[in-house]
């Protein structure tokens, strides 16, 4: 079980939207962008991965999360990591993103 002050970042960071998944309801939560919380003291470390080294929103989703946990109560600040020892994949997806961004039916369920 999640520590209850990473529990609430977490949280926190389900508001956080990439603007190519905003309309559908998607968080950097959802898509598996955040790799990991780390606390220290009043401060969060947080690593996030990308989808691509080309996206344009990077700068714009650090900004969203270093606020977010600032406005946490008892949080002062955050650092955020954009982190490339490991590859994002859709395996990060939560169950919610995979059903949304499905746009064909799973093999298992289109009959022979």
């Amino acid at each position: 079980m999640a520590e209850p002050r990473t529990a609430a970042v977490m949280e926190a960071l389900a508001s956080v939207y990439d603007p190519c998944c905003q309309e559908k309801g998607l968080s950097v939560v959802d898509m598996g962008l955040v790799r990991k919380v780390d606390l220290d003291g009043d401060q969060a470390r947080v690593e996030l991965l990308l989808t691509t080294g080309w996206c344009p929103f990077a700068a714009n989703l650090v900004g969203q999360i270093t606020e977010r946990v600032a406005a946490l109560p008892g949080m002062a600040g955050s650092t955020v990591e954009i982190v490339w020892d490991e590859p994002w994949t859709t395996d990060r997806l939560s169950d919610k993103a995979r059903r949304t961004l499905r746009f064909l039916p799973h093999p298992k369920e289109v009959g022979e």
